[in-house]
């Protein structure tokens, strides 16, 4: 995520992160608007390559016309979860990079449905071309099926009196548009001592659900391991609670045992798969000054055994 198409988040930290080798082959599972990619491409020589993926048909627009011309990549329309179906992954990768979340350019495009801050669609689909948008879930969805989103994805506390809220509502009219959901949920759940938008954990959850984010990761973050050399090194930034503690999660079964009553040794049977690499990461006061979006980022680094 990024505050405009020439920021990317925690730039340098990415990139000790991954330890760069000029021969060696990268995924950028998330392209965005390229600017991980960019600073990793200049790293690499004649022989390194580059696989970028987005499910964003814009992302992937704006990656083919940068680097098409560029024998060392290689792009591919689809989500990360799909990484180790892509063939270009098989011969093994040097480093993957996950950067997720919504992106800069598709906050910034109202007519993404993605943002309470612009009346638009109520869209939120990263890939518009396929599956179902907010609108669509909202219009068909039960309250019970409504609620379990907003708190599962949004731990939103108010979850049930919105849901209820929205399925009265669509009673006169099905809600259609940013501003009306926004305008919704403001009125169930009121100022926020915060001074949040009382609409952003609503928001966020809808995303998150219409785009199966959570179930994407998770998938990709096993896929990203299967195809990892020994050595590999795999770099997440997370923006949310829910996303970093699913790679957190993840990144601990890799490399610990499992957890045993106290004073028993650890099952013997346990091998890491993978090796932690410090702690968790934070962009630090001179970033947030200039990309104040960067202010949730969340980096984990871990290497292939």
């Amino acid at each position: 995520m990024t505050s405009d198409a020439h920021t990317p988040v925690m730039l340098i930290e990415v990139l000790d992160g991954l330890r760069l080798r000029v021969d060696g082959t990268y995924l950028d599972g998330t392209f965005g608007r390229g600017g991980h990619a960019r600073e990793v491409l200049k790293r690499l020589g004649a022989h390194g390559r580059l696989l970028l993926m987005d499910r964003d048909p814009a992302a992937i627009a704006a990656a083919r016309r940068e680097f098409a011309s560029d024998a060392r990549i290689s792009i591919r329309h689809g989500s990360f979860a799909d990484l180790a179906q892509w063939e270009a992954t098989a011969p093994g990768l040097d480093g993957v990079l996950l950067d997720l979340g919504v992106s800069s350019p598709q906050l910034d495009d109202a007519a993404r449905g993605f943002s309470f801050r612009a009346d638009a669609p109520l869209d939120m689909r990263m890939d518009p071309s396929c599956g179902e948008s907010a609108a669509e879930f909202l219009a068909r969805a039960d309250v019970g099926e409504i609620t379990d989103v907003l708190w599962k994805f949004g731990e939103e506390r108010m979850s049930r009196r919105i849901a209820r809220a929205i399925v009265e509502q669509r009673r006169e009219a099905p809600l259609a548009r940013t501003g009306d959901l926004a305008e919704l949920v403001a009125r169930v759940v009121g100022r926020l001592p915060s001074g949040k938008h009382p609409a952003t954990r609503s928001f966020q959850a809808l995303r998150i659900a219409v785009n199966g984010e959570l179930e994407a990761l998770e998938k990709g973050l096993r896929g990203a391991l299967e195809r990892l050399k020994a050595g590999g090194r795999l770099a997440v930034i997370s923006f949310h609670s829910l996303e970093d503690r699913a790679v957190k999660q993840f990144l601990r079964e890799q490399s610990q045992p499992p957890p045993t009553r106290r004073g028993l040794p650890p099952p013997a049977s346990f091998k890491p798969r993978m090796k932690l690499l410090g702690p968790a990461q934070f962009p630090g006061a001179d970033e947030l000054e200039r990309n104040p979006r960067a202010r949730s980022a969340v980096l984990r680094v871990a290497e292939k055994l």
